[in-house]
């Protein structure tokens, strides 16, 4: 049995489906859509997705499990614009940690953001002990005290080493990293789209972010203790890590950026 089943009685012969599959799954025959040979499917659901009618099924992306899509709000053009400008990076943190089940609801919108071919191959870790986020501070600085950056980065040394001030973390209670097979070619790409889909959403239950920087650069430092620290399996890699936790302040305006620079051809 093939990958696509097609109800004819529903089916009104549109073509979207077959215009819309990315890999040219499927092609019309005399009854509706049907499955080409030797069938490349990425399993990214445009062909349920897009049919008006609901004629079309797919095992890798079942009806059943996708939503109706017809009567979700939607945000208009301004509202987006501030939405998405209202997003800031958090580098103070309130001394409380996030629940599970926050966390859980951030690495599951995390794994619904596109990515290359639909590949996603992207696994995460969630840290919840605060022991364990301070014993990644202080790895991470210890590499960078050893590193090329030292001299250039003396001033966040001295800052954690005699102010006590967490700069790599910033205080933050939590820790969202994000990992793949170490041969996968999209691994940074498709792990910075989903974590720009957790970070935007953070803020809709009350969570700020920062991206990780320090730390990442640490962690990809060839047999990097932070990978035996949390414990990544042979073959793997960590690919980001977005600090997690609630905001200690909040912001009264929307920041500009620098003036918009395009070349239109």
């Amino acid at each position: 049995m093939g990958l696509i089943t097609v109800n004819e009685e529903k089916c009104i012969k549109c073509e979207q489906c077959i215009k819309e599959c990315p890999s040219f799954v499927l092609k019309m025959g005399q009854k509706g859509p049907e499955e080409v040979a030797d069938s490349t499917c990425i399993a990214c659901g445009h062909c349920v997705a897009v049919c008006p009618t609901g004629a079309i099924d797919n095992s890798k992306t079942p009806l059943d499990k996708q939503v109706d899509a017809k009567d979700l709000l939607k945000l208009d053009a301004e509202q987006a614009e501030n939405f998405l400008r209202a997003r800031r990076s958090i580098r103070n943190y309130q001394d409380k940690s996030v629940s599970r089940e926050k966390l859980t609801k951030l690495v599951d919108i995390a794994r619904l953001a596109p990515t290359g071919s639909n590949s996603q191959g992207i696994s995460f870790i969630v840290v919840e002990d605060k022991q364990l986020v301070k014993k990644a501070v202080e790895l991470t600085i210890r590499m960078i005290e050893k590193s090329p950056l030292k001299d250039s980065l003396k001033g966040l040394l001295s800052r954690y080493r005699e102010d006590g001030i967490d700069t790599i973390l910033r205080g933050a209670p939590n820790l969202i990293i994000t990992t793949a097979d170490k041969d996968f070619s999209g691994a940074r790409g498709n792990s910075i789209s989903c974590l720009t889909y957790l970070e935007l959403f953070a803020p809709s239950i009350g969570l700020g972010t920062c991206w990780a920087g320090f730390f990442e650069y640490c962690a990809g430092i060839k047999g990097s203790p932070l990978l035996k620290l949390f414990n990544i399996p042979e073959g793997k890699i960590i690919t980001a890590a977005v600090m997690v936790g609630y905001p200690k302040y909040s912001y009264k305006k929307l920041v500009d950026r620098n003036p918009l620079e395009v070349t239109y051809l």
